[in-house]
């Protein structure tokens, strides 16, 4: 799988590299900054890229601008944003722009190689992955009309969902039977207004509907 990473601390971005060259990738390209970066996509044409939010010059927005500006140019790119810190206004630019093949983790996740990994695999095979604290904070806000309309379990399996967890994986971080979750899939659906699509990811539409972006 072809990748360019985007890390500023040369540090972390050499010792990214190597695990993600361990890790099965074809690191293409490793830079420095966001225009760096948006000239080796333009250039490799990846079809992953992973890139800090804060980059040079103003250790600002960098990353996550040059990450909206891939993600119109080039929609069908796969694109996980790391952050430092929980940043929530980052991430709900982000889910605003995409409903797939996109993520938002801390970078304390790297640490934790397989999961990491695991998550940039399922991004690029076109599905989501939000950093449990990211998604902790963005469920707090939701919609008071849509948090009055879901049951407890029903924001839990929501939360999961948003971490990017498919039904085998709620079932078992829940414990529940799969019937029990496609149930409460189905609700989630049906009480935020969903109707079915092959067009796009209701997991992720119901996500940003609930936060008030959908």
């Amino acid at each position: 799988m072809r990748l360019i990473l985007a890390e500023d601390s040369v540090l972390l971005r050499v010792g990214l590299t190597k695990l993600l060259t361990d890790g099965g990738f074809d690191v293409l390209a490793a830079v420095g900054d966001g225009e760096e970066l948006l000239r080796a996509v333009a250039e490799h044409e990846p079809e992953v890229v992973v890139v800090d939010v804060r980059m040079p010059p103003t250790h600002t927005d960098e990353g996550i601008r040059a990450a909206l500006t891939i993600r119109r140019r080039h929609p069908e790119i796969a694109i996980l944003v790391l952050s430092q810190y929980v940043e929530e206004r980052y991430a709900n630019d982000l889910l605003s722009a995409a409903t797939s093949s996109v993520g938002y983790l801390l970078k304390d996740r790297i640490a934790r190689v397989r999961d990491f990994l695991d998550a940039l695999r399922r991004i690029a095979d076109g599905g989501t992955a939000l950093d449990p604290e990211v998604v902790a904070q963005l469920m707090v806000r939701g919609r008071p009309g849509f948090r009055d309309r879901l049951t407890p379990r029903e924001l839990e399996v929501l939360r999961l969902m948003a971490e990017g967890r498919s039904n085998n994986g709620i079932v078992d971080a829940l414990g529940v039977s799969h019937s029990a979750v496609e149930k409460y899939v189905s609700n989630i659906f049906a009480k935020l207004d969903l109707p079915p699509t092959d067009t796009d990811h209701r997991r992720v539409l119901a996500v940003l509907k609930y936060l008030g972006d959908g």
